[in-house]
């Protein structure tokens, strides 16, 4: 840990850790809650509710607090009287109702997808096809238009794009969506012109979706990887929430300074909606400098440095460690990423699929996007719908 978090109780940040790691505490009732062991996975405390204080049945509380008597109802000050398993259960509560409290509740306002794009009215009359899109004449203006938004004067219908993205982020390379497009809707396209949709599509998306924030928990998770950018090996920085799995901040840069950890926090700061709860990392040094200029604080609400080094506590980072297989199994069919601009599009481009429009096992079949609060209601198609929605909003703020 930050050697300016010494002063800080044992005891106390032991517990952050077990909140760090996840899936160790399970809540039987308001009063009753189950620990799991940091040294036996196999085996769980009992923490339950008595009176106005929390006891455990593991052998530090045992043998050291369970005949004190002088434990006050006010436990953040008695830290020293009590176990880490209970100040674990005590601060997960304390914390689910200050996130609970602090975030800004996002109210997503989804545009209406059936509405004449000239004057908004709904009052719309098909007037034959043009190719496979339906056009539409406007009873209000007198217009003709279509619903097709997004994928206005293309080659290609809207399917066979967003099969083509989806493909993309599924691990298969460019050649590979040509031939498969070629197959299945009847065009070959190029694969420049595959890589122009991605570029396009993606960054219309990733800025309607940037407007929302998501409602995340209270530890955040960074770490950094290589990547392959024009035959130079680059870092990845990669930033996400513990309880939502919500990929907060990408950012590719040529070494691992200070200054560079210190832009991937600056970065998440402005796209959370209050400072996390403790930041969890691998302990790279330059993690700690760039904390202590981005987080630390003597005085309010602290966010704590909790560091992942042994190999005891190798698990605590785990989830961030996860994202990073998941992104290298995305660009092992890749021969490389171009220059700097384009390989930070790339990564934007699968952060937005892993966050909005794929669903993960571990979160009940939902997007990160989705336990975060931010539902936009991508039903059926989501890359269509997601792309549906961006332009609309786009056309909108133009006008």
């Amino acid at each position: 840990m930050g050697r300016y978090l010494m002063k800080e109780n044992p005891r106390f940040i032991r517990a952050l850790e077990i909140l760090a790691r996840g899936n160790q505490i399970t809540r039987m009732s308001n009063t009753y809650y189950r620990v799991r062991s940091q040294t036996d996975p196999e085996k769980f405390y009992t923490v339950q509710r008595v009176g106005h204080r929390w006891v455990c049945d593991c052998p530090d509380y045992v043998f050291r607090f369970s005949d004190r008597i002088d434990i006050s109802e006010n436990l953040a000050e008695n830290f020293n009287l009590t176990c880490k398993h209970c100040i674990s259960v005590s601060q997960s509560i304390r914390l689910r109702a200050q996130v609970a409290d602090e975030t800004i509740r996002t109210t997503v306002t989804l545009p209406a997808l059936d509405v004449c794009r000239f004057c908004g009215s709904k009052q719309l009359i098909k007037r034959g096809r043009r190719g496979q899109v339906q056009r539409y004449k406007c009873a209000e203006c007198g217009k003709w238009t279509t619903l097709n938004y997004g994928f206005e004067r293309r080659h290609y219908s809207a399917e066979a794009i967003t099969a083509a993205l989806d493909l993309y982020f599924k691990g298969v390379s460019f050649r590979g969506i040509a031939d498969h497009l070629g197959q299945f809707f009847g065009k070959k396209p190029s694969p420049s012109t595959i890589h122009e949709w991605l570029v396009a599509y993606s960054r219309i998306a990733n800025k309607y979706v940037q407007q929302f924030k998501p409602q995340v928990g209270g530890f955040v998770h960074v770490d950094e990887t290589k990547v392959n950018v024009n035959g130079k090996l680059d870092w990845l920085w990669n930033l996400m929430d513990a309880d939502t799995r919500f990929w907060v901040s990408s950012l590719i840069t040529k070494g691992r300074t200070t200054d560079d950890a210190r832009a991937v926090f600056q970065d998440s700061k402005a796209k959370l909606p209050f400072r996390p709860k403790a930041v969890i990392h691998d302990g790279l040094e330059s993690y700690t400098d760039a904390f202590k200029k981005e987080f630390y604080r003597q005085s309010g609400r602290k966010t704590y440095e909790l560091r992942s080094v042994s190999i005891r506590q190798r698990g605590k980072n785990n989830r961030v460690e996860r994202l990073h297989n998941t992104l290298k199994s995305r660009t092992v069919t890749m021969r490389g990423l171009d220059n700097d601009d384009s390989a930070q599009v790339m990564v934007d481009a699968i952060r937005l699929n892993y966050n909005f429009t794929r669903p993960h096992m571990a979160l009940g079949g939902l997007t990160p996007a989705q336990v975060a609060g931010l539902d936009l209601q991508l039903n059926g198609n989501r890359w269509k719908e997601l792309i549906r929605r961006s332009s609309i909003t786009e056309n909108t703020s133009q006008k």
